[in-house]
């Protein structure tokens, strides 16, 4: 099996492919070589078991899709995106690589095919982005997509493309709406959301941080742990269960900023808690206030996908796993 990582320079594309590189397998098949690509050449996860090539490649690009529908991939995970802030900020970027790229490589996958069969599976990592307020707290899984940011306009249509692509039969998609990834280790990114590890990854390393909305807000939240977890099933799920609805909201921990200082006391006492600067930020207020609170992600649990269901417990994911000198 050959497996296509795109975005393997983040985050969790640099989780997945240790993850996989040291396993060796996916869904009881082999896996005999990995390519991993992000707009800069992504590290080679160290210990692993299968060979790994790292590429240098913007799907946005010209030619840069169909180079990798090329190598025939049997499961591709599509992580590449311009992230919910700086997606505002730039309209034109965001646009170009989270919308066109995704058609782009979705459509040289197609002509791929067109040559001589080949319909991989496709894992795309979308977002709970894709719903905007007005909306029920929690949000059943039929509920109205209707985001209220650009990045959640561009991955609502990208969702749209994956479902026609597989019904077509180009691919066999399956899409994941991801909470919001808590805690997330090493520096900040530009994400609006980026502030819910902050006000907790900080504090646990004795370091300041900002908060800049209410403790109020509400929010919905899994570890990088159970991101991995989610996209390895998604791989090997029997798509027949999904019908021609092929994106789920994927389980998480509902939880208020005033529930996440809560856990960050008790795991690290009030002195960790009074590390938190209250700074309102009125454009990340905006942003967030559109943004859903929580979830009955019935299809996704039935299916067997499942996460945290405390902050105490992503708190414990990040120490064990992410925290400077955790043991990975």
């Amino acid at each position: 099996m050959h497996i296509l990582i795109i975005g393997a320079g983040g985050m969790i594309g640099r989780k997945l492919a240790a993850t996989l590189g040291r396993s060796g397998s996916l869904g009881g098949d082999t896996i005999t070589r990995m390519t991993l690509v992000d707009v800069t050449p992504p590290p080679v996860p160290a210990d692993v078991s299968v060979p790994a090539e790292a590429l240098a490649a913007d799907i946005s690009e010209s030619g840069a899709a169909e180079a990798l529908a090329a190598r025939r991939a049997d499961v591709i995970f599509h992580l590449a995106a311009i992230v919910s802030g700086e997606a505002e900020r730039n309209f034109d970027l965001g646009y170009k690589v989270n919308l066109d790229g995704t058609r782009l490589l979705l459509e040289a996958i197609r002509r791929e095919g067109s040559r001589q069969a080949y319909v991989p599976r496709f894992v795309f990592s979308s977002s709970i982005a894709v719903y905007g307020s007005p909306f029920p707290d929690p949000i059943p899984d039929d509920y109205v997509l209707a985001p209220l940011t650009s990045y959640g306009v561009q991955k609502a249509i990208s969702e749209l493309l994956l479902a026609d692509y597989s019904r077509r039969g180009f691919i066999d998609g399956v899409g994941i709406r991801l909470p919001t990834i808590v805690i997330r280790p090493g520096a900040p990114n530009a994400a609006a959301s980026g502030f819910f590890s902050g006000i907790l990854r900080e504090p646990l390393a004795g370091q300041r941080a900002v908060l800049p909305v209410e403790e109020t807000v509400k929010h919905w939240l899994a570890s990088p742990r159970s991101a991995i977890k989610f996209l390895i099933h998604a791989a090997t799920l029997d798509t027949a269960a999904l019908g021609v609805r092929r994106t789920l909201t994927m389980p998480g921990v509902a939880a208020t900023v005033a529930d996440q200082i809560a856990a960050l006391r008790r795991a690290a006492g009030s002195e960790a808690a009074e590390l938190i600067d209250r700074r309102r930020d009125e454009v990340i207020e905006g942003i967030v206030a559109g943004w859903p609170k929580s979830f009955t992600p019935e299809r996704a649990t039935q299916l067997g996908f499942v996460a945290e269901t405390t902050v105490d417990e992503l708190i414990e994911v990040y120490l064990a796993e992410d925290a400077p000198g955790a043991s990975g």
